[in-house]
């Protein structure tokens, strides 16, 4: 065997010469033991290795032979790789070429500026002088004259949309409110006498401060924390959410628009009832059930508040809290009085029959003299009748008012809805009647403060075909 050949390199060489074994066998400092034969036993190999002046001779002279085969022969030069096509695949020679022609064209062209020297930007302009600014009234504003007419005092102008408001169109007072006024005035005589009675346990001068505070009070009708606390706690109203206001505002706006009053004039506020109502509480606050606005239609809601916005302007709220405000201490004395005969006559009849009798007798006895001595007291048993025909009056003015500004069909459309309404409560009242229709009487009808709904719907066509017949 050879020696394996390594490419391009010549075969490691061995340390110095290869080591000679020796031959002839160490000589012990005693001289070599002696064995039981005649000479000693021969080392392997053809003479004894030599201890320790020669180097020991190996059993074989030659290295060992190894495999004869060539080693792998290595790549010596660079060679691409074979791919198995007959050609590495083709790359693109050069980079993809992008559009080149023209830009996108917009649709107005790109501004040419000189070339010589760089455009030259204006100065800029301070803006120019805006009205202030109110909430929209909820319709397209007309452009502004450039110079507004000089007007007087008693015109309200609207500076952002242009609208010319007449003071006279937003609050006003008709006949209905004076009749109001006028026929709430033996109430105020009986509070009067009220408040007179009560003064005289007071000494002077605070008798006379009493009357004139109460006198002044009625003033408090046309503030307006005061009108809130009203209608918060009288007549069971709370102010409108804001998911509320988002549906009653704009209608709110076109109504006012179209009556030519400002919106931020009266409050919007929301009844929790379910029944389609709405309600012109004291001066400045127009209310709405949350029924009727969860349920009308747009047009419909719009003809309900141009119907209470007609009371507000035909002066109707403010006459009808004011004469309720100065009935107040007649109100309250009358209820003390009654409650105060209640109990006399039933502690009476606890111990006989004729006590019962006496303490009824003295009742109308105290309550015929305090008549007599102040005559116009009597006038109080008339009043509330008086009152009820005024009241069903101003609501055929508001519905007329509610019709001028074109919302007839509206509101004869509301005035149906109410019909079928009462027909369904008077069967649920025949049927739990069994079988007989329940009809209201001549006093409960005399007493209504509002007309019957086929009357409302009678004048309202009837204002309808006579706007039909001058306008041909």
């Amino acid at each position: 065997m050879t020696e394996p050949t390594y490419p391009d390199a010549p075969p490691p060489q061995y340390p110095g010469a290869p080591p000679q074994h020796p031959t002839v066998p160490p000589q012990s400092p005693q001289g070599a033991p002696q064995y039981p034969g005649a000479t000693p036993p021969p080392y392997p190999g053809t003479t004894p290795p030599e201890y320790p002046a020669t180097a020991p001779q190996y059993p074989t002279a030659t290295p060992p032979q190894y495999p004869t085969a060539p080693p792998p022969q290595y790549p010596t030069t660079a060679v691409p790789p074979q791919y198995p096509a007959s050609a590495p695949p083709q790359y693109p020679a050069a980079s993809p070429q992008y559009p080149t022609a023209t830009p996108p064209q917009y649709p107005a062209p790109t501004p040419q500026y000189p070339t010589a020297t760089p455009p030259q930007h204006p100065a800029p302009t301070p803006p120019p002088q805006q009205p202030p600014r109110v909430p929209a009234q909820g319709f397209a504003p007309p452009p502004a004259p450039p110079q507004p007419p000089v007007l007087d005092r008693t015109v309200d102008i609207d500076p952002h949309t242009g609208r010319i408001h007449l003071a006279a169109r937003q609050r006003g007072a008709d006949a209905t409110a004076i009749g109001q006024l006028v026929f709430q005035l033996p109430h105020f005589l009986c509070s009067l006498l009220v408040i007179g009675i009560i003064s005289m346990f007071l000494a002077a001068p605070f008798n006379y401060l009493l009357i004139g505070a109460w006198i002044a009070s009625g003033a408090l009708v046309f503030h307006r924390p005061t009108e809130k606390l009203l209608a918060r706690y009288l007549f069971r109203m709370r102010p409108a959410l804001h998911s509320e206001l988002t549906r009653l505002e704009p209608i709110w706006h076109q109504v006012t628009a179209k009556a030519g009053v400002s919106p931020e004039t009266y409050d919007l506020w929301i009844e929790d009832h379910k029944a389609v109502n709405a309600t012109a509480a004291a001066g400045h606050i127009v209310g709405v059930t949350r029924y009727a606005l969860e349920t009308l239609p747009d047009a419909q809601l719009a003809a309900v508040l141009a119907h209470e916005l007609g009371h507000h302007r035909g002066g109707h709220a403010w006459a009808t809290l004011l004469g309720y405000w100065y009935s107040m201490p007649a109100r309250i004395a009358w209820a003390a009085f009654r409650i105060a005969a209640v109990i006399a006559f039933q502690i009476a009849s606890v111990f006989s029959l004729l006590g019962a009798l006496v303490v009824g007798l003295v009742s109308v006895v105290v309550v015929v003299a305090v008549a007599l001595s102040f005559p116009p007291l009597l006038l109080v048993l008339v009043t509330p009748y008086l009152l009820a025909a005024v009241g069903r009056r101003s609501e055929l003015r508001a519905d007329v008012q509610a019709a001028e500004l074109g919302f007839a069909d509206a509101m004869i459309e509301v005035f149906h809805g109410f019909l079928r309404d009462e027909e369904q409560a008077l069967a649920i009242a025949a049927r739990e009647n069994g079988g007989r229709a329940v009809r209201p009487g001549l006093g409960q009808r005399l007493l209504s403060s509002h007309p019957d709904t086929h009357t409302r719907i009678r004048r309202l066509e009837d204002w309808r075909a006579a706007a039909a017949a001058a306008a041909r």
